[in-house]
């Protein structure tokens, strides 16, 4: 049997975005993210990251950096009683043109080989038009877009993550389809 997913990039959605985020000292969670997720694993659904990470590609930070800092970041979603499945991101420089870049769905693909994921009914939480494009472009039902930039394609777009979580408390129904 399928399950429901919920894909959610990382910076500016779960952590403040400062810009090439590598070190714990440095990775601030995004207010009420923790909440919002918990309204999804409620639901049974299982949760997803998919992270472009240039700075790696770009030569900011080592792909051992952002490994260290992602299990922290696991860790912490485990002591909020949440599980994250996986966590996949892309290293390249938008130059590299890969596969596996937002909006290229590679990372969709690659969750699909390891896991039974209903995607028609699963969700896309971001804050740029590359991760709404993803979500159009691998077939995910619905997709929230997360800040102040004019984003096309949404189904649901709200200026921060405690918004989101304020209407999805009192809309329920449309995450338990």
């Amino acid at each position: 049997m399928k399950t429901k997913a919920l894909f959610l990039d990382r910076d500016g959605i779960i952590n403040v975005d400062h810009g090439y985020v590598s070190k714990i000292e440095d990775f601030e969670f995004v207010e009420a993210i923790f909440d919002l997720v918990k309204l999804f694993t409620d639901s049974e659904y299982m949760i997803f990251v998919v992270t472009n990470q240039s700075g790696i590609g770009r030569g900011y930070y080592r792909e051992e950096d952002f490994t260290v800092l992602t299990e922290w970041m696991v860790k912490k979603f485990g002591d909020e009683n949440i599980k994250i499945e996986e966590v996949y991101y892309c290293p390249h420089s938008p130059e590299e043109k890969c596969h596996c870049r937002k909006p290229e769905t590679g990372m969709i693909e690659q969750t699909l080989k390891q896991y039974s994921i209903d995607l028609e009914h699963s969700w896309m939480i971001g804050d740029k038009q590359s991760d709404i494009d993803l979500a159009t472009n691998a077939g995910i039902g619905f997709s929230i877009a997360i800040g102040s930039k004019n984003i096309k394609h949404t189904d649901y777009a709200f200026k921060t993550i405690r918004e989101c979580k304020s209407y999805l408390e009192k809309n329920q129904d449309i995450i338990t389809l």
